[in-house]
């Protein structure tokens, strides 16, 4: 296997996901790049997972929380982490994977996801489930970026991953064209579950490529707690910044 693979990359040598490299590892990130994503490590909140610029808000201990979890009464979360911060250096990752048929890339960033999903594995979730594109675009792209990560997830965590009970019924504008209000609008409705067996009383982490205003996390995770999920936590691979 080992002259196998030696060969394999002397003729394909294994390149940098973002920038085109040649590494001495398949599907690998180079130093350069690597430096130059941000991303996001402690001090965060416990909850949402918001990084801390200058310490936390409020300090129990080592959990650390922001002023707007506190405040909030009811949280659709339990947890959420994401890898990185989405700007500029890190765009390229997303936009590869979701749109350039870089579905190559999808092992090495389900490797950044399995790590800054640490806290989260911690607490045993019982199944992983990826925010579902509707069948159309599904058509149009042949693929969705996030049940792809959830499948290397899956094999690296040892949980099982559900690709069928959550689906999405309304083929929405995407969300990039709108802002706030017009955002959760688009939303009502977009998303149901049509295994509710499989969720009810199971701890739940849904899988996403990118995190901007919640939205679509939060309408998933609201007809998720319809259907009985005991708990859900959310991992993305990028957060934009507040």
């Amino acid at each position: 296997m080992r002259i196998w693979q030696h060969f394999l990359n002397m003729i394909l040598p294994p390149r940098c996901i973002k920038c085109g490299q040649v590494l001495s590892e398949r599907n690998g990130i180079c130093a350069d790049c690597f430096a130059k994503i941000t991303f996001i490590s402690a001090p965060l909140c416990h909850c949402c997972g918001r990084p801390f610029a200058g310490g936390a808000d409020v300090k129990f201990g080592a959990v650390q929380y922001c002023g707007e979890c506190l405040r909030r009464k009811k949280r659709l979360f339990m947890m959420q982490r994401s890898a990185f911060i989405y700007n500029d250096e890190s765009k390229d990752l997303i936009l590869n994977l979701k749109f350039r048929d870089r579905t190559g890339t999808a092992e090495t960033l389900a490797g950044l996801l399995y790590a800054a999903g640490n806290d989260i594995w911690k607490e045993k979730p019982d199944l992983i489930i990826p925010v579902p594109i509707h069948r159309l675009r599904l058509l149009q792209r042949r693929y969705n970026q996030s049940a792809l990560l959830c499948k290397y997830l899956a094999q690296k965590t040892g949980i099982a991953a559900d690709y069928a009970a959550l689906v999405r019924q309304r083929n929405t504008v995407p969300q990039v064209q709108l802002s706030g209000t017009a955002r959760r609008n688009n939303l009502k409705q977009a998303f149901a579950v049509v295994y509710p067996q499989n969720i009810k009383g199971r701890k739940i982490v849904l899988i996403d490529d990118v995190s901007t205003t919640g939205s679509t996390l939060n309408e998933c995770a609201k007809v998720l707690h319809k259907a009985g999920a005991a708990a859900i936590y959310s991992l993305t691979l990028a957060r934009t910044e507040d």
